[in-house]
């Protein structure tokens, strides 16, 4: 399967983002272990949020679709969910099994969690580590280090505990294991990462305390109270069109009900720096999430330097800041980003493979990417390598490249934006010469 691309002469428009990916993840196994019933609208409807629902159904939850992207979620309690009597499967979600992770390793249960051939190849030992120093039993490939994942639930104690990197997913897998503990636990990492798990954690009337860096949890005294509210549109998703905008001569795209949440807005962050004409308006807040319009309009990028507490505000937009790159003055260098080879893909590798094809002059560092802006793409084979974040970079390039751009496996967009094709030929119709849709 291929789709075909060509720049279109022109790029205006509007649309609302599928809801963020992270926020849906979170709204789902968290309501699920609250007492009752909440509404989610704009819930996002990928292939990993839809992995998560499965696994929580087969753990006793029960919901039901009021629509494509509104869900009824009846909450089983704190102490209601069941031993499933099959294995959890997570596909590609590393958020589905490293989350249900921290929820499984404290429960009454044998329960077992596994993936696809990808997510089997991801890093586990990063949330089986903590958790087996808070008391879980916990058994894996590589001792623990891939999945599948074997849990033996077990009462678990609350830790000290400083992340070597920051990750949201580390983070929360650990705050969902804290509700069940025994005694406090406090988390400290070496950079902010997204805190939508605190944010609905507090709303939904947990003791949590947290700053930029670190976060205090203490054991579930009552019961959670169901959380109805309107998932905000995914950054990572807008990220894609702010990047095209930006780039492109003639465009100028408004992006409606998008999270801004400061976690997360690395990728306007960067691209500001790089000089790109974004504004933010009718800032207002959905549920415990901060949103706003955003407008972007064809801009002169010239080079800068991503690194450091940026780097995790915009790990899954890093791609498409280096394909910006590729078109702004002087040199662009991203490190401190070595998180990017042990996502679906490696992302520093393929990045710069797919974009070398395109006519980039792109380096790969052991921990990031050095670009040197030329200005111009060409269109060329390439492929997605299967990565949902890559198929969209790589789109992103068709609508930006000189000639056509054909890409292999660009079904991939389904695992976090299933309507991505659809919202491409609302911008550009006439960008799209053909599509798996």
């Amino acid at each position: 399967m291929q789709a075909i691309l060509r720049s279109p002469p022109i790029l205006r428009g509007s649309l609302s983002p599928p809801g963020d990916k992270s926020i849906s993840h979170r709204a789902a196994i968290l309501n699920s272990i609250a007492q009752g019933d909440a509404v989610v609208e704009n819930m996002q409807h990928g292939a990993d949020v839809l992995a998560t629902f499965r696994c929580l159904q087969w753990l006793g939850v029960r919901y039901q679709w009021l629509h494509e992207r509104t869900v009824r979620i009846s909450g089983v309690g704190r102490d209601g969910l069941q031993e499933p009597t099959t294995i959890l499967e997570c596909r590609n979600s590393g958020t589905t099994i490293r989350l249900l992770t921290g929820l499984l390793a404290p429960q009454p249960f044998f329960s077992v969690l596994n993936g696809d051939a990808s997510l089997r190849s991801r890093p586990m030992d990063r949330i089986v580590q903590p958790l087996t120093a808070m008391g879980a039993d916990i058994r894996g490939r590589r001792g623990g280090a891939r999945a599948p994942l074997a849990i033996n639930g077990h009462p678990l104690t609350g830790i000290s505990y400083r992340l070597p990197q920051a990750s949201a997913q580390v983070k929360s897998a650990l705050a969902l294991a804290a509700l069940y503990a025994k005694g406090d636990t406090f988390l400290e990492e070496p950079a902010p990462s997204r805190d939508h798990t605190e944010r609905m954690l507090q709303s939904m009337g947990a003791q949590v305390q947290y700053g930029d860096r670190s976060i205090t949890l203490h054991p579930l005294g009552s019961e959670l109270q169901p959380l109805s509210f309107r998932v905000p549109g995914d950054i990572s998703a807008a990220a894609c069109w702010l990047v095209a905008a930006a780039v492109h001569p003639q465009a100028e795209l408004q992006l409606e009900g998008v999270g801004v949440n400061p976690t997360r807005t690395g990728v306007i962050t960067a691209l500001r720096l790089m000089g790109a004409d974004i504004a933010l308006e009718n800032e207002r807040l959905q549920g415990p999430e901060p949103v706003a319009d955003i407008i972007v309009r064809s801009s002169h990028l010239h080079g800068t330097v991503i690194e450091g507490d940026l780097v995790p505000q915009a790990i899954d937009e890093l791609p498409l800041i280096a394909l910006a790159a590729c078109f702004a003055q002087g040199e662009t260098v991203i490190r401190d980003a070595a998180e990017l080879r042990v996502k679906e893909s490696d992302r520093i590798r393929n990045t710069v493979s797919e974009l070398r094809r395109l006519g980039a002059d792109i380096e790969e560092l052991a921990d990031g990417m050095h670009i040197r802006g030329l200005g111009r793409l060409h269109g060329a084979n390439v492929s997605s390598h299967s990565d949902h974040r890559l198929a969209m970079l790589l789109a992103v390039a068709g609508l930006i490249a000189q000639g056509e751009t054909i890409i292999r496996n660009p079904q991939a967009v389904a695992i976090s934006y299933s309507c991505f094709w659809g919202d491409l030929k609302h911008l550009a119709r006439e960008a799209l010469i053909s599509s798996p849709e």
